[in-house]
């Protein structure tokens, strides 16, 4: 299987248009039309995991955080991004990135830590703004199921665990073909009267292209009257974090006995105790001190995440538990759900997990 098929396959599940403005995912390295042999998932796309990769006969890595962060001006070997982009270049290895598009999921890394703690009624934390848009149409009565199939097909009419949503009114259109048309109905310069369907379906902004075009093709008229919006809801179904409850309250201390065991934790960072019991808790995966306040106004008795600096503590006001399990560790389940959705995708080569270490801290306990 080409290299692009396999991208194209998995981003039927991982929608790379979903990550943040800032981030580099995607293909970054590699030959599109390459034959694949075999995927490593793997955190990190170090030099020692392109050393796995060449090992297990893999020639595509798929990794959670891109190698290639900011522009490289030289490829020479002088740091470790640049070793690990060398050696897997002269090895004809490709390195595919996910990372905040899968942040952004809804049952990507934050639904993997919420699922590992056992919590219930999961929610975005930081819904997606600026996201959504509704197309409306007008089209042919007795073509509006088929514009309405083809909108569906490229996307349109998916909100959260419904697809296929739409709207038709129906009602009366008029219009004038004149010198140059070439009318689908009606004869030049006569006003026609047509029976038409008003379609309005909603979408999210990345998928306008695709709706679009599929939209066109299938219409019966030369111009297409149709209206794009953007909308000022929020998508509840994509962003950054994620939150949910507990079966039963726990004290603050026996809730963290709790983190270290899932997470095979030695320590953990917290705020001071509040001396309040632990129901419902916010989680964001990686660097997440930008949830803090959301996880606050969202009523969370505690906020799971990583990176937290000294100052940051204090935004708790002895409302909310903020635990900093490390950044690396809050992320660590990330791999195995790579794992699992490839293998579920890809059966016609090895898909494998790279053992390899690449948290790059340490803890002297």
């Amino acid at each position: 299987m080409k290299l692009k098929t396999v991208i194209s396959r998995i981003e039927e599940e991982i929608s790379i248009r979903q990550a943040e403005d800032f981030d580099n995912v995607g293909l970054l390295c590699g030959v599109p039309d390459r034959d694949v042999s075999g995927i490593l998932v793997c955190h990190d796309a170090l030099e020692n995991v392109v050393e796995e990769a060449i090992q297990k006969n893999c020639n595509l890595i798929v990794c959670f955080h891109p190698i290639i962060f900011s522009g490289l001006k030289s490829i020479t070997g002088k740091n470790y991004v640049e070793r690990a982009v060398l050696k897997a270049i002269e090895n004809k290895i490709a390195i595919y990135a996910v990372h905040t598009a899968f942040d952004n999921d809804f049952f990507g890394v934050n639904h993997g830590i919420c699922s590992h703690l056992g919590l219930k009624n999961m929610k975005i934390l930081q819904p997606k703004e600026n996201n959504l848009k509704q197309l409306t149409v007008f089209v042919p009565s007795e073509f509006s199921e088929k514009v309405k199939e083809a909108m569906f097909a490229a996307g349109a009419g998916s909100i959260g665990f419904y697809d296929e949503c739409s709207f038709t009114v129906n009602g009366n259109g008029t219009f004038r073909p004149v010198e140059g048309s070439n009318p689908f109905s009606g004869q030049q310069n006569i006003r026609e009267n047509a029976d038409e369907n008003m379609i309005s379906v909603i979408f999210e902004e990345y998928k306008q292209g695709q709706i679009v075009t599929a939209m066109k093709q299938a219409h019966p008229y030369e111009e297409v009257a149709h209206h794009i919006y953007s909308l000022d809801n929020k998508n509840h179904h994509a962003g950054l974090g994620m939150y949910g409850e507990l079966d039963e309250p726990m004290e603050e201390k026996d809730f963290l006995q709790l983190v270290k065991e899932k997470f095979g934790l030695e320590m953990i960072r917290h705020s001071a105790f509040n001396n309040k019991k632990i129901k419902r808790v916010g989680v964001l995966g990686g660097s997440g001190a930008s949830g803090i306040r959301s996880a606050l106004s969202k009523k969370c008795d505690a906020y799971l995440t990583g990176d937290i600096k000294y100052h940051d503590f204090f935004l708790a006001e002895s409302k909310m538990l903020i635990c900093d399990i490390g950044h690396y560790e809050s992320e660590q389940l990330v791999t195995q759900q790579l794992f699992e959705i490839l293998s579920q995708k890809f059966s016609t080569f090895a898909i494998s997990k790279s053992i390899e270490k690449t948290n790059p801290v340490n803890y002297f306990i």
